[in-house]
């Protein structure tokens, strides 16, 4: 029973991650109808711009945290202006082939800066806790913490702001929102700072119990990938579900068959699942 208890908190923190990993990318398809492919390079370049300000500029974890986020918002935007815009009426294949070169340029990037060795970020919670009689590292508490309630304030900001509302508006009828006054380019922006943000804080919650490298989002991109179209193509409650799905599933599958099938687990369950339901666990009805 308590190896069960530590596998569900290990499925509870993996799937934490992808869940926010995958919101930000349901938010930018929801406004783009594209798959974005650079948002896992924005995931690493996340974890580089955090483990820069803690190793060599000495920030604690949570300035870290929150100047990675600003730094990554900042490069999302960027992107947005500067490839995707300009694409805005070009077919949506050539957004696909411009997020797949966002992806390599900002890889190359990392690796021209920091070298492709593997770096460990820093923590100041890495600490053994006991919880209900359960040990457990207190950064995967944090991790679960963080990212659940992440995930509750960007329900509220969706659901129960005015901002939040032109964002469902453009996710659910973009042609419509703009005959009702709502500023397109602006909302995009916003959309691809929030998406950029989420990524970048999932990735410095995660990289004290993992590494550091510049093809670290290439596996974590793909997943979100495979937990969008299995939640459903555009859905936020789709995307926390799968997430948490697949985190369970690569846990337990891990524990009781072998790790070295848990990267694949989230292909097979996707396979089956759409077998059986083709349009995904939920329907896309905006953030709701």
């Amino acid at each position: 029973m308590e190896m069960f208890f530590q596998q569900l908190l290990n499925g509870l923190t993996v799937g934490g991650v992808y869940s926010l990993v995958a919101l930000g990318l349901t938010l930018v398809y929801g406004i783009l109808h594209v798959p974005n492919f650079a948002h896992g390079a924005f995931y690493m370049s996340g974890a580089f711009a955090g483990y820069y300000l803690m190793a060599k500029l000495g920030l604690n974890y949570w300035l870290a945290m929150a100047g990675a986020a600003a730094i990554v918002a900042a490069i999302s935007m960027l992107t947005q202006r500067l490839v995707f815009h300009p694409l805005r009426n070009a077919p949506e294949l050539h957004d696909m082939i411009a997020a797949i070169g966002v992806l390599l340029f900002l890889e190359a990037g990392a690796q021209a800066l920091f070298g492709a060795d593997f770096h460990r970020m820093p923590t100041p919670y890495g600490q053994i806790v006991e919880v209900f009689g359960l040990t457990a590292p207190l950064q995967r508490l944090l991790i679960i913490a963080g990212a659940f309630g992440l995930m509750v304030l960007l329900h509220l900001f969706l659901n129960h702001t005015v901002v939040g509302s032109t964002i469902i508006a453009m996710a659910q009828n973009r042609d419509g929102a703009a005959l009702v006054g709502i500023d397109a380019t602006r909302v995009t922006l916003l959309v691809f700072a929030i998406s950029g943000a989420l990524a970048a804080i999932a990735a410095v919650l995660y990289a004290p119990i993992n590494l550091v490298y510049p093809a670290m989002g290439n596996l974590v991109i793909t997943k979100a990938f495979v937990i969008i179209i299995l939640g459903g193509m555009g859905s936020f409650p789709g995307a926390i579900v799968g997430g948490l799905i697949i985190g369970m599933a690569e846990s337990f599958g891990g524990f009781y068959f072998s790790t070295d099938y848990k990267d694949i687990i989230a292909f097979v369950l996707l396979v089956v699942i759409l077998s059986f339901r083709p349009q995904g666990l939920f329907t896309a009805k905006g953030a709701r």
